[in-house]
């Protein structure tokens, strides 16, 4: 499917790059290197667990799309920050491979490392000017929530890497590590700042400065990687990371490849009015914190508004908040070796 640049003025002026939209994008696999070092029946299990809940997912879209012919895309994310995994050229075969047999057909491979690295500033493939990461446009975009009758005093998430939902316990305006070394004396409970009867506390580290520089944690990149697939990441006004077809000859290194790989070349756009993450329920602490990141995150609101009018003139209507277009299934999905906390 060609895709061309749009453009649309913005209240203040500022053109805001469109990006072509799917009804639906269905997230197949998030794999650790756990799991990557799997043989293809590790696979092909995986695929046909989830093969039953992904036709549901079909089904439904069917019956509330205008003239029933949704366009569903679907994707995987591959782990290959946190650790080493086998080479593109070996891996993804073994994949695409899996999922056919298992009857499902994967559209899109996305490198999670892709999510830490800069983007060219330009939307054309050939431009060399390095914009920030998809990481990094999203932390610019994080709008601290205060609790109530606070100062402000709080350091920022951006400056800290700590993002939280409310309180810390002993009222510690620092990070959570800060706040986990206050000694008992005068200690108070942490309280969420939309609590309904009790809190649901959680503070989430974003990330941590190392040897090798910044380290970005898990639900960071995940946050990252939902908002490029809802279709609302922008770098001044400019969309992020086009996917890019699969080459003649896959690579030994996944840092050569586009964040963005589109293994079919029939697919349905990569970002989507709605996204669908099916997984096993070992993901859900990542997800929650993925869902409390989103929460703060203030998408440009051009973005938004041009969004919603693509959606009004297809006769779709999308909930306003964009947590709300990401919906997920949490089933069995086999043994998941690498999904947890942090």
């Amino acid at each position: 499917m060609k895709a061309h640049a749009e453009f649309f003025e913005s209240a203040a002026d500022a053109r805001v790059e469109s990006v072509p939209l799917a009804n639906l994008s269905v997230e197949l696999g998030h794999f650790y290197a756990e799991d990557l070092r799997e043989d293809e029946d590790f696979f092909v299990d995986h695929f046909r667990r989830i093969g039953i809940w992904y036709a549901a997912a079909r089904s439904a879209y069917h019956g509330v799309t205008p003239k029933g012919r949704p366009r569903i895309s679907t994707c995987l994310l591959v782990d290959d920050y946190f650790d080493t995994v086998e080479p593109p050229a070996v891996l993804v075969p073994k994949l695409l491979t899996a999922a056919h047999k298992a009857g499902l057909e994967i559209d899109y491979v996305v490198r999670e490392s892709g999510c830490a690295d800069p983007v060219p500033a330009h939307s054309d493939p050939e431009s060399t000017e390095a914009g920030l990461s998809p990481a990094a446009l999203v932390e610019a975009r994080l709008l601290d929530d205060p609790p109530p009758g606070t100062t402000g005093a709080r350091p920022p998430a951006r400056e800290t890497g700590w993002l939280c939902n409310g309180q810390r316990s002993g009222g510690s305006n620092g990070t959570g590590q800060e706040a986990m070394k206050r000694a008992t004396a005068g200690w108070s409970p942490p309280a969420e700042n939309a609590a309904v009867n009790h809190s649901i506390f959680a503070d989430i580290e974003l990330w941590r400065e190392g040897p090798d520089g910044r380290l970005w944690s898990c639900a960071m990149l995940a946050t990252a990687w939902q908002l490029l697939r809802l279709g609302v990441l922008r770098d001044k006004g400019r969309r992020v990371a086009s996917p890019q077809p699969i080459p003649a000859d896959l690579p030994d290194n996944w840092r050569a490849l586009p964040l963005i790989l589109r293994v079919n070349e029939r697919a349905a756009p990569f970002s989507a009015y709605r996204a669908m993450t099916i997984c096993s329920p070992k993901f859900q602490p990542i997800e929650n914190a993925v869902r409390t990141i989103m929460q703060q995150v203030a998408v440009d609101p051009a973005v938004l508004t041009q969004i919603t009018e693509r959606a009004e003139g297809e006769q779709l209507t999308l909930p306003s908040k964009v947590i709300d277009r990401l919906e997920y299934l949490f089933v069995d999905t086999g043994p998941v070796r690498g999904a947890g906390p942090g």
